[in-house]
């Protein structure tokens, strides 16, 4: 079954962390973010849980 990748959830304890991106990644995020009216950041962070959540573990 394919997994739908859907922007929802807020957290309310953050913390800072830098990242460097590459520029066409920075740009590809931007572009979901504005197109769902949502911030960048919180674009990053439902991309990166679901990752997490969906990834395969290595044997």
């Amino acid at each position: 079954m394919e997994k739908k990748f859907k922007l929802t959830q807020d957290y309310v304890d953050y913390e800072n962390k830098s990242l460097r991106l590459p520029k066409v990644l920075i740009e590809k995020v931007q572009d979901l973010a504005n197109k769902n009216n949502q911030s960048f950041n919180k674009v990053v962070i439902q991309c990166i849980e679901f990752a997490l959540n969906n990834i395969e573990e290595a044997d």
